[in-house]
């Protein structure tokens, strides 16, 4: 983990880590601000997150081709400077006194687009930057970086929500999308585009999917993360309004509950390498694969006071040790299994597909909570994730690395005339 990847890595992790310690700054920031200050229900808590998560997706499908075929740094600057404006407006509405419902959707609309471009390009520029026999070093500081952040964030933009108000951590997120821009601009080592010849063709828009549809083991590593990041996420707003509602947990304990286990993560990230080294990375994602769809039924035993707090934080604690081992093989895999010329369409046509699947949930699992009760909601969520493991591709990942590289995909890209992210 202390081997050198070069000045260009450097910048390029310091932005995705400022702009991530931003991001789990203000995390709960808008369902705190539905709850507290519009005084919204569970189902509209849930149908916010949803419908930005949808409509996003929805208006990102040409962003993947677009982004391919355009410097990647240029794009990322860009993005973040959306992001900036579209962050900022909420504390300024805010102080004003005109706040609406209405703009946090459009918010999560306009900063979920640019965060999908973002992703893109940032992963085509990291497999530009880095060989990809380092990939795996570079991917765990990633996610080593992001668990730390996650880990410090919630409890402390908790504190700075009791002490400073509901949307002071919305600004500091702003701010850091500034941060992450001016660094981007620092990067040097060159760019990467893939030439296009003509117009943006239909076929063009699909391409990521072909090309993932095309390789066993991206297939069942897509299926995988989109159904368990669908099935967890679903259970974020529910969670919200469970302990900051029903079981009336104060800012800094539910920031506490959720950034402390985080820890775990970073561990996790920690271990990976070793892990690989000496099991293979087809052993490591299994076991640990299965083990993340284990813990969350953990949380059908939740309850207010000391004892739900207790219980949310080791049952997030002993799944984000295993997500934190999980995710750098799968984006490492995700990465080199992809050519240089689709990187941006395939990470493109993941995010988007991720984000469709947690809106359909999520607004599914608002329905469910609402019939129910969101504690039940979550348990059946839990029982679930128990099937996911099924679809990890350890037989194909152990005979594509004893090949020494990817099997061939079978697919071709479109005939033409004449674009870090979980």
């Amino acid at each position: 983990m202390r081997e050198k990847l070069g000045a260009g890595f450097g910048w390029l992790w310091s932005a995705y880590a400022v702009s991530t310690y931003g991001t789990w700054l203000a995390f709960g920031a808008f369902p705190l601000l539905a709850v507290r200050v519009l005084h919204s229900s569970a189902f509209a808590v849930s149908l916010l997150e949803a419908a930005g998560l949808a409509v996003a997706a929805v208006v990102a499908i040409p962003l993947g081709p677009w982004v391919e075929h355009r410097p990647k740094r240029p794009v990322m600057i860009a993005t973040d400077l959306v992001r900036f404006a579209a962050t900022a407006s909420v504390p300024v509405t805010y102080g004003l006194g005109v706040l609406s419902y209405g703009q946090l959707l459009v918010v999560a609309v306009v900063s979920g687009s640019a965060g999908i471009a973002f992703t893109a390009a940032s992963g085509a520029y990291l497999k530009h930057l880095v060989p990809g026999d380092r990939l795996l070093v570079a991917t765990g500081r990633f996610e080593g970086t992001a668990w730390v952040a996650t880990a410090a964030g919630p409890p402390l933009g908790g504190a700075l929500v009791g002490l400073l108000g509901p949307v002071v951590t919305v600004a500091a997120d702003a701010v850091s999308y500034l941060l992450s821009a001016s660094a981007v601009r620092r990067v040097r080592g060159g760019d990467v585009t893939t030439p296009r010849a003509g117009g943006m063709r239909a076929a063009d828009l699909l391409a990521g999917w072909r090309f993932i549809h095309h390789d066993p083991v991206l297939w069942r590593l897509f299926l995988n993360s989109v159904l368990v990041n669908g099935l967890i996420t679903a259970t974020v707003p529910l969670l919200a309004v469970l302990l900051l509602g029903d079981y009336g947990f104060p800012a800094w304990q539910y920031g506490l509950a959720f950034g402390l286990p985080a820890l775990g993560g970073f561990a996790g990230a920690r271990l990976c390498p070793r892990l690989v080294r000496r099991h293979g990375p087809h052993r490591v994602v299994t076991v640990s694969g299965w083990l993340r769809a284990v813990f969350p039924l953990g949380l059908a035993f939740l309850r207010p006071g000391v004892t739900g707090l207790v219980i949310v934080i080791v049952v997030e604690a002993l799944l984000i040790v295993c997500m934190g081992v999980f995710n750098p093989i799968f984006a490492t895999e995700r990465l080199r299994r992809t050519p240089p010329d689709r990187a941006a369409r395939v990470l493109s046509a993941w995010s988007v597909s991720s984000r469709l699947a947690q809106a359909a949930l999520t607004v599914l699992w608002g329905v469910l909570a609402t019939l129910v009760g969101p504690l039940a909601a979550i348990t059946v969520s839990g029982v679930l994730l128990l099937a996911t493991p099924l679809l990890l591709p350890g037989a194909a990942l152990r005979r594509s690395a004893g090949a020494g590289s990817p099997p061939s995909t079978g697919f071709r890209p479109a005939a033409r005339s004449g674009r870090i992210g979980s």
